[in-house]
C-alpha cells in the first residue's frame, strides 16, 4: 500500500557548522538525492545538534519557510532555544 500524504514524513535536523563560518543549518534527510547524501550527512554530524524532528510531508513547504526565517535569526545572534524552535514549528511536526 502507497504511503499517503498524511502518513509521509520529512526528517530533518537543525545544526550548526563545525568550521571557522560555525553557520546554522538545516539537512532534510529524506530529501537528499544519491549524489549529495553522504557529504550533507557528514557535514551535520560534524556539526553541534540544535534540533530535530519529523515534517508532516503535506506541510514541509510551510515548514521550511518557518525553519528558514529560525535559520535566519540564530544566523543574526538572536538566542533562539529549543523550545521556542519546537513551538514554531509545532503545527508541522509529525
Amino acid at each position: 500500500m502507497p504511503l499517503t500524504t498524511d502518513t509521509k514524513k520529512v526528517m530533518f535536523e537543525i545544526y550548526r557548522e563545525a568550521d571557522f563560518g560555525a553557520r546554522y543549518k538545516v539537512v532534510y534527510f529524506t530529501e537528499l538525492g544519491e549524489h549529495d547524501k553522504e557529504t550533507e550527512i557528514e557535514e551535520a554530524m560534524r556539526g553541534e545538534h540544535v534540533f530535530d524532528g519529523f515534517l508532516l510531508h503535506r506541510e514541509r513547504n510551510h515548514a521550511k519557510q518557518v525553519v528558514d526565517e529560525l535559520l535566519e535569526r540564530l544566523n543574526r545572534g538572536e538566542a533562539v532555544d529549543e523550545s521556542c524552535i519546537r513551538d514554531s514549528l509545532q503545527p508541522y511536526l509529525a
